[in-house]
This record gives structure tokens, sequence and C-alpha cells, in this order.
């Protein structure tokens, strides 16, 4: 470790991630720090320029609410977003985001990204709440923005975060490691903005070998936030709520520009339409399953009990949906011709622009979307609280919105003092997406700032014994190959260290048949939930024999530290639920109904730093929204 320098930053504000909502943070932070003489500092461990889950590209801005165009109104979001996680969501929260959300969108066509319009100079919607966009560059021009903002002398890219600096019971920075040199950084900070994303891998994948590194969700993501959220004693809220996407099998192309836009049908292999067919079985989960549009989770069950019954494969029905479009041209074969082909393009750019894996598979196996049917399935869980999950941080609403049991001080912070969270950090606050999670990095930017500013906390003491015991935890791995390597011929195969693919691949395997995976068909039950928890203490225990052979392998190890941890709440959650309320995202088989007497609340739950024990707990659903409607009175609207 004498090799190993140590870096010491100081600063007011501290950004740890590179995504969506720590880009909006960013910009937010940096305009009201100006005015308060302020600094921030951004960290992220990869490149901000293609960081986070927006890395490749995107076709579409899927929160927009249209207020200035009266098109719809903020709790008609707070409506969909409730009925689509099955009643269970925090609606100050949503509703904090729905009414800032537009004038972020407002920014990214500011600054350059080019959103389609209609011959009236109208947005060009793929759904009620998508905008149609050339996003293939979409985060290189957010990012672009955040840098400006900051400043480059305030960024640190390529650092891997691994804790949390605590002063009592307050959040006052993070330290890690550089993943190119052997530097040290402890980040020393009067407010933490945690916005490190959500994660994948944690499950095994439905796609193995070098397929895996093309999940739906980025395969970097890997319990960050989570983990230092975990670790610095916040509460936690939503974790037993993973997302389990329906994507174009093997290279997980997204399927909502073909539903929304294309107005394509899905069948089985028999040419059934689950979705009709299987009507009946939505009357087990009203009121939510008469909604309109109908939960996710539901979809996804419907086409499952497919699956289960031998009807497989699933297709999406493409040379159907693009015909359909064209036959309006059908009497003039140079307009239909012409129609065709502007189709086909829609369909390959969809791809080209945020899954080129998709492009490429349809390219290798001759299949032309106009001709014939592309294949679908259910991927494996992902932990996510900005898309269709709602895993995350117990956080603070805003004082006009939040009932006072949701309201502590500052909007976005966590239940420890000084830690704020934004994007796939905060929990219960789902759909907010790219364009949500940048507006709501901004609510939390200005808060903290708004907490220097108010509270004047201190940048803490941090002793030299205390960061070298930080150093000597987080370096661990590379001793521990280097004192062992030479004890056998093979450096990945050895008696007294485990690689961190191999770590990953037993807690994959782990997850998968304990607590609910895709060779489980996503179903789990207590017996199980209990042997997922006793491997977990075994996995832990062997977590100290990590071994990395270099600083790539360092950050490996400790990705899957955060996964392991991310797993463990996540099973406790499910295993404190005694219901099954997503089906289509897990199911219970000991506990096949949903409760809505008993369960129509938060699970939430919290690590003691100290003593490492975990608390389990209920949260009541509070509502901001009053009911209008037979369906809303129904739930609790």
């Amino acid at each position: 470790m004498e090799d190993i320098k140590t870096v010491v930053v100081d600063t007011d504000l501290l950004i740890l991630g590179g995504g969506m909502a720590a880009c909006g943070a960013a910009v937010e932070a940096a305009y009201w720090a100006k005015k308060e003489g302020l600094k921030v500092t951004l960290v992220d461990k990869a490149v901000v320029d293609r960081s986070g889950a927006v890395a490749m590209g995107l076709s579409a801005i899927n929160q927009y609410v249209g207020l200035k165009d009266g098109a719809n109104t903020v709790k008609d979001y707070v409506d969909y977003v409730r009925t689509d996680l099955m009643g269970i969501t925090r609606e100050d929260l949503v509703a904090n985001i729905a009414r800032h959300v537009d004038s972020t969108v407002h920014l990214f066509e500011k600054w350059g990204l080019p959103i389609w319009k209609d011959e009236e100079g109208n947005y060009v919607h793929e759904g009620r709440w998508q905008l149609m966009i050339n996003g293939e560059s979409y985060k290189v021009i957010v990012a672009e923005a955040a840098k400006n903002a900051v400043g480059a002398d305030n960024i640190y890219e390529r650092v891997f975060i691994t804790g949390p600096i605590m002063d009592g019971d307050r959040c006052a920075g993070a330290y890690g490691f550089s993943v190119r040199d052997n530097v040290f950084y402890v980040f020393r900070a009067k407010a933490t903005l945690v916005a490190m994303g959500g994660a994948v891998h944690v499950f095994k994948p439905r796609s193995s070998g070098e397929g895996q590194g093309r999940a739906w969700y980025p395969p970097w993501n890997a319990g960050a936030s989570t983990y230092f959220t975990v670790m610095a004693g916040a509460e936690l809220t939503c974790q037993e709520v993973r997302f389990i996407p329906v994507r174009f099998k093997d290279a997980y192309g997204p399927v909502g520009a073909w539903f929304l836009l294309f107005k394509s049908r899905a069948t089985n292999a028999f040419g059934g339409e689950y979705m009709k067919e299987r009507a009946d079985e939505l009357c087990n989960w009203v009121p939510y399953g008469h909604a309109k549009p109908m939960p996710a989770n539901l979809r996804n069950y419907l086409m499952l009990l497919d699956v289960m019954e031998g009807k497989g494969p699933i297709y999406m029905r493409t040379e159907e949906a693009i015909a359909k479009l064209a036959e309006q041209y059908a009497d003039d074969p140079k307009a239909y011709k012409k129609k065709m082909k502007e189709l086909e393009s829609e369909a390959w750019e969809d791809f080209l622009d945020m899954t080129i894996s998709q492009a490429i598979l349809w390219a290798g196996t001759n299949t032309a979307p106009e001709e014939r049917s592309s294949e679908i399935a259910a991927a494996e869980p992902y932990f996510i609280g900005s898309h269709s999950g709602a895993s995350g941080a117990w956080v603070s609403g805003p004082e006009d919105l939040a009932p006072p049991e949701y309201f502590w001080g500052y909007e976005n912070m966590s239940t420890v003092r000084g830690l704020f969270c934004a994007g796939d950090a905060s929990g219960a606050s789902s759909h907010k997406f790219s364009s949500g999670s940048h507006a709501e990095g901004r609510i939390a930017a200005k808060s903290a700032i708004r907490y220097i500013v108010k509270e004047r906390p201190d940048l803490p003491k941090v002793a030299e014994d205390t960061i070298a015991a930080w150093k000597d935890e987080v370096y661990r791995p590379l001793r521990v190959f280097e004192e062992n390597k030479g004890l056998t011929t093979q450096t990945n195969v050895n008696p007294n260290y485990i690689s961190p693919k191999m770590f990953m691949q037993r807690l994959q395997k782990l997850m998968d048949e304990y607590a609910g995976g895709v060779t489980a068909q996503f179903t789990t039950s207590e017996p199980m939930l209990k042997r997922a928890l006793e491997l977990l203490a075994f996995l832990k225990e062997d977590s100290e024999k990590l071994g990395a052979e270099n600083l790539h392998e360092l950050m490996r190890c400790w990705e899957n530290i955060h996964r392991m941890y991310q797993a463990e709440v996540h099973v406790r959650s499910v295993l404190f639920r005694e219901e099954t309320r997503w089906p289509g995202y897990y199911f219970r088989s000991d506990k096949p109904n949903m409760d809505e007497e008993s369960w129509h609340c938060f699970v939430n739950c919290r690590r003691d730093p100290v003593t490492g024990e975990w608390e389990m707990t209920k949260k009541p659903i509070l509502h901001v929204f009053a009911p209008v409607s037979d369906y809303e009175a129904t739930v609790g609207g």
C-alpha cells in the first residue's frame, strides 16, 4: 500500500454518479452554488459523456407531461404511476417530478437534442407520455451541459466510490479509488448527493456468456446507490419491487415503440393473443387489473402464463404492424412502396439509436421486420427506481405537497442528514425515466444547496488512521491475490481467494434459484427466501477472500460486494411482504394473492451501521390527490 497516494478533496456539495440524475444535479447545483460562493464536485466511476442508462442513446423521452399545452395534468401522471405500481407509490414525489419535468425536456431541446416534430411543429408522441427523439447523442448533449456548469477541474472520472464518510449521524462525503491510477480519494463534503444508478447482474441473466454484456439495463450499474445508502444507515423503501422488462429476445431491444408507435400485437407461437385470451385472469387483480393502461407487471404475467403452458415462443408481429400502417396506400403502388421504406427505416432506427445489438441480431439472423416476426421474452430482474421498478431510499418530499409524515426539511434528503438521493437512488417514485431523473437531480441539488446554506455544516474531521483503515479494506483484494497467486498454476482457480467473476456467478445462481429468477419462472416462497439468506451469509463471509489481479478487477470485486447487499435487501423485503402484489415481476407461491387489507403499504428497511442488524417496517400510503372517480375511490386515490 506504500505506493498508493492519498488525495483529499474538500467541497461543499459532492455529487456521486454521472448519469442523467447526476447531470441534472450538476447543472442545477452549479447555478445556485455560484450565487452562494460554494463549490460543487462530481465523481463518476465512468466517463460522464457515456455514463448511465442512456449511455448508448435512446429513441424516446419517456416522461413529458405537456402542461403548457393543457394535454395532461400533474394528477394525470400521478394516477398513471400509482396504477402501474399496483397502488404503491409516493404521490408527493411523483407529482414533484411531474410538475418540473417539462422544463427539463425543453432544456434538452435548447441544448441541441433533436425532438421529432409533426407538420404543424408539435412534438411527435410515441404514447401519451413519450416523445420521439433522434437520441444517439442524447447523453453526450446532456453531459456537455453538466460539465460546462461544474467545470473540468471539479469533475473526477474513473473513480469508484466504495463507501460514505459519516460524521456522527450525518453523511459528510465519500471515499474511493481510481480505476486507472494508484490513487485513493477522500472527498470531504458538507452535503452528498447519491445518483449512482440501480443494479443489474444481481440475478443470472437470460443471455449467458458474452451475451450477458447486452443486458437491457447497463451491466456496469452494480448497486452502488443501494450499498452507499445502506452503509450510511439510511432507510430504504420498495426494495421488493424489482423490474422485469419484456424485450426482444437475446439482444434486449426495447418493445415500447412497437407497441405504442407501430401499434403491434404480441402473440404466442400458435397465433393466440394472450392479452385477450387471458383477460379473465385480470379479475383476480382488481382494481388494478381493470385499469387502463394495464400495469406492466400484469402484461408480463399474462405472457408468462402462456410460456408456462408451453405456448412459446412469444412473437412481436412486426410484419403485421408495418403492413397495417402502410395499407392506406395500397391503391398507389408507388406511395405504398415509399411508406413501407419509411416504416422499415424507422424500425431499424429505433434500435440504432439505443440498442445497436438488436439491429446486429436482426442482420445476423436475416430478419427483415417487415417480412417476419421477432421473438420477445421477459428479461431477468433489475433494480431500478427510475423506470417501472421503485427500489431506492426513503426520501423527504416537498413541503407544499408532502404529508407531514413524508417531509423532514429538505426535498429528496434521505433519513440521514446531508445525504440526498435522485434517479435510481430514490425510491417509491418510479416512471421518471431519463427526463424525470434529470429533473429529480435538479430538485435534489437545489435542496442540497439550500441545506448547506441554511444548516452551515462543517467539513468532517477524518483521522489518518481512519483513512489507513479505509485503504486497507478497499485494496484488500489486491493484497489477497498477490499473497496467494503463486500457490496455483492458474490464477483464476485458487483455494485462498475467489475471483470477482466467479463470485458474481455464485451470487447470480443463488438469486436465480431461490429468489425467483428466470429459470424459476420468477417464483419464490418463504422457505426459498430463508435459504437464500443463509447462502447470502456464507457469500458475505467469502467476500473477504475476493482477489483482484489489477485495478480493473478491484473495481469488479467492489461491484459484486455492492450487488450482494442489493440482493440481501431485496430478499429481506420480498420475505417481509407476505403477498403477491406484482405477478409478472415475482410470484410468491406460498402467498399467491394480493392482500389490500394488510399490505397496501410501503415496505421499508434499515440496516444499523454499528450492529449490522436489519429492521423491517411498514409505512402507510398517504394520498396527495383526492378521489374523483369510482376507480380512484376503490384504490384509495
